[in-house]
């Protein structure tokens, strides 16, 4: 892409992200619904004017880690642990029905082949975590405490689903599968999710200090982003979602974060700091505004709607299953923890998402040549209206929630 064309795309990205989700919000609807429609508008599915190329697909990147880090700075750990089992529960059901019942709607009922079923199978098991936080900020419930329990599940859905992805990958590539490398990886991804707080930790005392003294400005915004992008690095080099590195950079600067660090007799003390988690949120707010529409957008333009033949009983058959399949297995994940009525279909509905993560299965299977042009684009209509639903119906069933009964 050359430059000024590469500018123009962007200035058409942004403009149509803000005036979309500002429209939207005016009638009550959460604003990412109008950057995700901002997407399919401009994209391949209507206009055409942005195509989903690699420069474009970085800088949504960016845009994710950056909300994810936003998302591990208002994280309250000891908040978190007080949930106890009920985030792994969610994870792991929200994990293993949609994909049970994908595996087995695919291959018994319309008789696919193995491989093209457990790839099916996978693409429905994802959780999009940037579109659960930006609908649950937008509805102002981002700190509640289901959301408590949506964010730690959709982290825990997002590395079992990096697992999966590996090991559907290596079953298409070599058929056939090496559990010790994936042992490996699996191992990797739990050490970084363990040791990456506690050592960004220190490095963001460190920089806390710097900062006090620095001689310039600009300082602790520059420290901290790269921190953010060497974290997001990091994740990527053990096998995890980059977007890990950016939630990991964001608990060490959260003001719920610290801890004490025994030396012999001593101990060290890294309390947290509500100063310093204060600052960088207002320096790092306008960054975040800026790029994390961009990954929305990047959402609604990589799903190119001229694909599916309209026309096609088999596409909408087979669509019909999966969407059934794919709002039951994440939506029911909700009701096998011990909490509220009202708990419970919430943290159902913020599973259902798919959005990039879905895409990634599906587009990965299509290259491969697992999924035919009616499978990917049965699974396009799937993972779209997956995720433009769920934030109409969480707004609704808020909406009705907190209506004082006559």
């Amino acid at each position: 892409m050359e430059l000024h064309q590469f500018f123009l795309f962007l200035a058409i990205i942004l403009i149509a992200a803000r005036l979309l989700s500002e429209t939207v919000a005016r009638f009550g609807i959460p604003s990412v619904i109008g950057e995700l429609l901002a997407g399919l508008l401009i994209g391949p599915s209507l206009l055409g004017w942005v195509s989903p190329d690699t420069t474009m697909k970085l800088l949504a990147e960016i845009g994710i880690i950056l909300l994810l880090f936003e998302v591990g700075m208002d994280t309250n750990l000891s908040r978190l642990a007080r949930s106890g089992a009920k985030p792994y529960i969610v994870a792991v059901v929200g994990f293993t029905l949609p994909f049970a019942l994908g595996y087995g709607a695919s291959a018994w009922l319309f008789g696919l082949p193995e491989l093209t079923a457990l790839f099916i199978g996978g693409t429905l098991t994802a959780t999009s975590i940037g579109i659960t936080v930006r609908v649950l900020d937008d509805l102002g419930k981002r700190h509640s405490d289901e959301a408590q329990i949506v964010i730690g599940a959709a982290v825990l859905d997002d590395i079992l689903g990096v697992l999966a992805l590996a090991f559907l990958y290596q079953f298409a590539v070599e058929q056939e599968v090496s559990f010790e490398a994936l042992g490996e990886v699996s191992l990797y991804i739990m050490l970084f999710m363990v040791l990456a707080p506690l050592v960004a930790k220190l490095t963001a005392v460190m920089i806390d200090r710097l900062d006090q003294h620095a001689a310039s400005p600009g300082l602790l915004l520059t420290m901290a982003l790269s921190l953010i992008l060497l974290f997001s690095w990091l994740a990527h080099a053990v096998g995890a979602p980059e977007i890990m590195g950016g939630f990991a950079a964001g608990l060490a600067f959260s003001q719920h974060f610290g801890f004490k660090l025994p030396l012999g007799k001593a101990t060290l003390s890294f309390e947290p700091s509500p100063k310093l988690a204060h600052r960088l949120e207002e320096q790092m707010r306008p960054l975040i505004h800026t790029f994390s529409p961009l990954f929305f957008v990047m959402v609604g333009v990589s799903l190119n709607l001229k694909a599916v033949d309209w026309g096609s009983t088999f596409i909408w058959s087979l669509a019909g299953y999966l969407l059934l399949v794919a709002i039951i297995g994440k939506f029911a994940a909700g009701f096998f923890i011990k909490e509220s009525r009202h708990h419970q279909v919430a943290i159902g509905l913020s599973m259902i998402p798919r959005g990039e993560v879905g895409l990634i299965f599906a587009q990965l299977g299509f290259s491969q040549g697992i999924l035919n042009g009616e499978l990917y684009a049965a699974l396009l209509i799937v993972v779209a209206l997956t995720t433009m639903t769920p934030p109409f119906l969480l707004k609704w069933f808020y909406t009705r929630s907190e209506t004082p009964a006559d």
